[in-house]
């Protein structure tokens, strides 16, 4: 009597060799999705640098709030530094977009930081009136952003990108109410989405960047 194993293995070799074509597309498709998902180390670049640029807007914006709130001697220092990081994120275009379009950016982001702190300082005042002026001329800045993004990539949809940044206004808005409270807790959990908010902002960006000049990655 054959040992049964004499038996199986030809047979399981033959449904080896001879797999179904659905099976074969299938390993092949799994192979493919994975390399279309391999970051390259240029991509990892841009999406590291991006996201750092834009968790240090949420931190030095809610740093200058406090300062400002508080009257503390270092506002001037960390409103300068506040405005240095609007510098970094138009310089991390300039390579795509050129030097003209990276200071574009900076300039509309530095627009966005002094009007937030002329809201600060009017909210602080208990000026409503010149809040209400201010903060429509915050969202016109967040407009002109958007469409200035919009325009030069079109992976980057105005309308995402718009909703993108009237949320991260309103967080700002929620941290200057909590702070002026004095309800840290909410501050804290205010800055905390904030901050997750603007690093899918900056992954935005950087899927655009990295779908309109794929030979650069």
């Amino acid at each position: 009597m054959k040992n049964k194993w004499s038996l199986v293995l030809p047979l399981s070799l033959a449904l080896l060799t001879s797999s179904s074509p659905a099976l074969v597309s299938g390993q092949a498709e799994t192979a493919q999705e994975r390399s279309s998902t391999c970051l390259s180390p240029h991509m990892v670049k841009l999406k590291t640098d991006m996201q750092k640029a834009w968790i240090d807007h949420t931190i030095w914006t809610r740093s200058y709030i406090v300062s400002a709130i508080s009257n503390r001697p270092d506002q001037q220092d960390v409103l300068n530094r506040l405005l240095q990081n609007q510098q970094d994120i138009g310089n991390l275009i300039k390579p795509y977009y050129g030097e003209a379009a990276g200071n574009k950016l900076a300039n509309l982001l530095r627009e966005h930081i002094q009007i937030a702190a002329k809201i600060v300082a009017a909210a602080k005042a208990g000026n409503q009136s010149d809040v209400k002026k201010l903060d429509a001329d915050w969202h016109r800045n967040a407009d002109d952003i958007a469409k200035f993004l919009s325009t030069a990539n079109p992976n980057w949809q105005f309308k995402e990108l718009q909703e993108m940044l009237y949320t991260h206004l309103q967080l700002i808005t929620e941290i200057v109410l909590d702070c002026l409270k004095g309800d840290w807790k909410a501050d804290i959990a205010a800055t905390d989405k904030n901050e997750i908010h603007m690093i899918h902002l900056a992954d935005i960006l950087t899927e655009g960047i990295v779908k309109q000049f794929p030979s650069k990655f």
